[in-house]
């Protein structure tokens, strides 16, 4: 996932909300977004931190996200 550039969790909600997930709700700092079609993930927002490589490869399982779709909504 090194391809990526190093991205916030804000920035990520707002690129899976282009590619059509809705928040569901935020309990802390974990923002709780699902598809229409039942694809759901957890996003954790903490300021001035980034989104770890690891992390990130799972979120876009959960979601079942190809990277291509992610960038092209960043």
């Amino acid at each position: 996932m090194s391809d990526f550039p190093s991205l916030s969790g804000e920035r990520l909600v707002k690129a899976l909300r282009k590619q059509g997930f809705a928040l569901v709700r935020v309990k802390g700092s974990h923002h709780f977004l699902r598809h229409a079609d039942g694809r759901c993930t957890v996003v954790p927002v903490h300021r001035g931190e980034t989104i770890g490589p690891g992390l990130l490869a799972r979120i876009l399982r959960d979601c079942d996200l190809p990277k291509d779709d992610l960038r092209s909504a960043l």
